[in-house]
């Protein structure tokens, strides 16, 4: 079973750092993008950032210059180093990868992670 997995969210002070990861495991051939989203409470889910299999980037305007995406093709991992943190940051975040897997459903996936809480104190 093809599966994402985050860690890394929690309480933080304003000013403060997180670095997120999510790692895709199973029967996995080739991971074409990974990303992250959030969603705050009575919002919508949003993109944050995106990266694809050759490294290009794409981030959400609110989160530019403070957020950085980044991945390990060799663990199939996926980061968000989050500095300079603000309250209006707090959300659940869900990482995101398109894939293709070779499990018990063959073929070209669109997954998401299960979120991981980020909470940002003024």
């Amino acid at each position: 079973q093809v599966q994402l997995v985050e860690s890394g969210g929690g309480l933080v002070q304003a000013g403060g750092s997180l670095r997120l990861s999510c790692v895709a495991s199973g029967s996995i051939v080739s991971i074409n993008h990974m990303g992250w989203y959030r969603q705050a409470p009575g919002k919508q889910r949003d993109l944050v950032a995106d990266i694809t299999s050759g490294g290009s980037t794409n981030y959400a305007d609110s989160v530019k210059g403070r957020f950085t995406i980044s991945r390990d093709n060799a663990k199939n991992t996926v980061y968000l180093q989050m500095n300079s943190l603000k309250p209006e940051d707090s959300a659940v975040y869900y990482c995101k990868s398109g894939l293709v897997s070779s499990g018990s459903v063959i073929g070209y996936l669109e997954l998401w992670g299960q979120g991981t809480l980020v909470t940002v104190s003024s």
